[in-house]
């Protein structure tokens, strides 16, 4: 079992995402208001944050959530060993893994200031198979478990 620890959203492609505190899912779309919302396969993004959490112990820097474009800054869930198709709930959510790990886009900041990014590593992509809300603090769950 895991638990949200933010929920970010960016009005445009290539920039920061901002924690809000919380998010309307849209089946087969992904968050509202956000700019990586769509019908494709990278809907939402997720993070584990204990992986931000050796980032930053590894460069020494505090890296804010949204930092490195996550939508759903997850604790407690080892998401980059999801099997693809793994089914996360959340709430009415259902989120469906489709992806793990993406090449970082040019301009990142973080990659800027380290030379590293984890998101090609440690980023894991789903779609939304049923939509609902989440904010911080909700439950999060695989599905089967």
């Amino acid at each position: 079992m895991g638990k949200i620890l933010a929920v970010c959203i960016s009005e445009k492609k290539g920039t920061l995402k901002k924690a809000v505190p919380f998010g309307t899912m849209i089946k087969d779309f992904g968050l509202e208001n956000d700019a990586h919302a769509g019908k494709w396969h990278r809907q939402i993004s997720l993070l584990a944050v204990e992986a931000v959490q050796r980032f930053s112990a590894k460069y020494k820097i505090d890296v804010p959530a949204g930092a490195f474009g996550e939508n759903l800054l997850v604790e407690g869930i080892d998401l980059k060993n999801l099997p693809i198709g793994t089914r996360l709930k959340c709430n009415d959510i259902i989120l469906e893994i489709t992806q793990i790990g993406k090449k970082c886009h040019l301009g990142c900041n973080i990659q800027k200031q380290t030379g590293e990014c984890i998101m090609p590593n440690e980023g894991v992509f789903a779609v939304v198979l049923n939509g609902g809300t989440v904010k911080v603090n909700d439950t999060i769950t695989i599905e089967g478990d």
